[in-house]
């Protein structure tokens, strides 16, 4: 997707993502937010959004986040204060492509429903493994295409309408397992349908 396209759209979704998108990507939060309390330390949250996995990471947990959409951030800005969620160290704007961040900083770097709409996502994924400390963990939670069945011929039907929905709905999951300092080490799929899938990555000590 463009970042111009990445901005209309979430500018859109803000108002309505907790409501909507929110209560259906709710599982993989959890499942996410758990496993990287599990390790703890510095935690990256790469597509932060609103805010909504703020709450589920424990106390002593440091966590920075960072999104592309102001509108999203100015969200969970507020959830923050208003659930004094002091484990939560900043949150900022910033291009996924391109981390203010130096090499090592994170312990654990989370990315939920992000890596599908992000415009490069093979440069997400080696910038979120420069800044994961070696040894730690790169968390990735989305929906990946299916090659048979009819959610297949779904995600077919609505791949042309990406810039709109702020995601594509046939992404592939060859295209976050090219980085070679990452190995993949737990891959499971989450709710009945299996319509989102949780990698767990980690990276070359």
């Amino acid at each position: 997707m463009k970042p111009e396209a990445i901005t209309t759209s979430y500018k859109r979704w803000a108002p309505i993502y907790d409501a909507t998108f929110g209560k259906i990507t709710h599982a993989g939060r959890r499942h996410a937010t758990k496993v990287a309390n599990q390790t703890g330390g510095e935690v990256l949250e790469v597509g932060v959004g609103t805010g909504l996995a703020l709450p589920y990471y424990k106390p002593g947990v440091h966590v920075t986040g960072i999104d592309f959409s102001d509108d999203m951030l100015e969200r969970a800005r507020a959830k923050v204060a208003e659930e004094n969620l002091a484990h939560v160290r900043d949150l900022r704007q910033m291009d996924a492509r391109k981390l203010d961040f130096a090499d090592d900083s994170f312990d654990v770097v989370v990315a939920m429903h992000l890596i599908s709409v992000v415009p490069d996502p093979e440069q997400v994924m080696a910038e979120m493994a420069r800044v994961c400390k070696p040894g730690g963990q790169i968390l990735l939670v989305n929906h990946f295409a299916r090659d048979e069945g009819w959610l297949a011929w779904l995600e077919r039907k609505f791949a042309p309408f990406a810039d709109f929905l702020g995601w594509h709905s046939n992404f592939h999951k060859d295209r976050v397992l090219g980085v070679d300092a990452l190995n993949l080490v737990e891959e499971k799929r989450l709710t009945k349908l299996g319509l989102f899938t949780f990698l767990r990555m980690q990276k070359a000590a």
